[in-house]
C-alpha cells in the first residue's frame, strides 16, 4: 500500500527527486490519480473547470471544504491540500479561523494561500498555529481582477528578485513547499536555488522541485481554451464524446441493454 507522504519527506525531496502534484475535486477522480500523485490539491480551479465561472473568486470555504472531503475519501494514503479560496484570509485572525475551520470539518493535510512578503505575517501566524501551508507566488490567479489579467512574472532582473524576496519571506514564515506558477523558466529556477523548500512549477519550467497541473486541462477534458504550459497528455474530451456518441448510437439501435446486461 502506498505510503503518504509527511510533511518532513515532502521537504526532504528537495534536490533529491521531482515531485508531482496534480488537482482533484472529487473521491472518483483522486482515487485514480492517487497511484502516481505525491501531493493532490483541491484547487479553487474548480470553479473554473466544474463551476463553469470565468475566474476562481467566487469559490467559497464551504465549496473548498466539501470538495476537500470528497478527495480526502478518494485518497486516502496521499497527501491532500486544500486551496484557501478568495476573501478568506484577508486578515491574520480571518485567516486563522478559517484553516482552523478547514482541518476541523476535513482531513487536509495542509492549506495554499496566494501571496508574498505581504502574506508572511500571516503564514507565520497559521504555522505556530500548527497548520501547515504550502505558499504560493507569481502569478496569483485570485488576484487576475485586480492585476487586470493573467500577467507571466519574472520577466526582468528586478521582479525576479521580488519574487525571490517573497520566497524567501514565505519560507522564513514557516511554509514547507511553495507554488510558483506563470514564471519565466529563468526566474522560477532562481527561487528555487534560494530556498531550502520544495518549489511546485506551473508554467515556470523544469529547474523547479515539482510540478503541478489542473487534471482536466493535463487529461484533455477541458475544451474552452489550453494555457501555453499545458501538456494534454490524452484527448479526454473526445474519448468522453465518442463514448457517449456510441451509448446514444446502441441506445436507439435497442442494441443496449443486450442479455449480457439485462436480468
Amino acid at each position: 500500500m502506498k505510503k503518504k507522504l509527511s510533511i518532513n519527506a515532502i521537504k526532504k525531496s528537495k534536490n533529491e527527486h521531482q515531485l508531482t502534484m496534480i488537482t482533484a475535486y472529487d473521491a472518483l477522480f483522486a482515487s485514480l490519480f492517487e497511484e502516481s500523485a505525491d501531493m493532490i490539491l483541491v484547487g479553487d480551479s474548480l470553479n473554473m473547470s466544474f463551476g463553469g465561472k470565468a475566474d476562481t473568486l467566487s469559490a467559497t470555504l464551504d465549496q473548498m471544504i466539501y470538495h476537500t472531503n470528497a478527495v480526502c475519501n478518494g485518497a486516502k494514503n496521499t497527501f491532500v491540500i486544500c486551496d484557501m479560496p478568495f476573501g478568506s484570509y484577508n486578515s491574520s485572525r480571518q485567516a486563522l479561523k478559517n484553516a482552523v475551520r478547514v482541518y476541523q470539518e476535513c482531513p487536509a493535510d495542509a492549506i495554499k494561500i496566494e501571496g508574498g512578503k505581504d502574506k508572511a505575517p500571516l503564514v507565520k501566524i497559521l504555522t505556530d498555529n500548527g497548520i501547515a501551508v504550502c505558499g504560493h507566488i507569481g502569478l496569483l490567479p485570485q488576484s487576475v481582477r485586480g492585476e487586470g489579467g493573467y500577467i507571466v512574472r519574472g520577466k526582468d532582473v528586478q521582479d525576479m528578485e521580488q519574487l525571490i524576496e517573497d520566497a524567501e519571506a514565505i519560507e522564513a514564515a514557516g511554509a514547507f513547499a511553495i507554488v510558483v506558477e506563470g514564471v519565466k523558466a529563468q526566474a522560477a529556477k532562481a527561487i528555487a536555488l534560494a530556498v531550502n523548500i520544495p518549489i511546485i512549477g506551473i508554467g515556470a519550467g523544469c529547474d523547479v522541485d515539482g510540478q503541478v497541473l489542473v487534471f482536466s486541462d493535463m487529461l484533455g477534458l477541458f475544451e474552452a481554451f489550453t494555457p501555453k504550459f499545458v501538456k494534454k497528455y490524452m484527448d479526454g474530451a473526445g474519448l468522453v464524446k465518442e463514448a457517449v456518441a456510441s451509448y446514444k448510437t446502441e441506445v436507439q439501435s435497442k442494441s443496449f441493454p443486450s442479455s449480457e446486461h439485462t436480468y
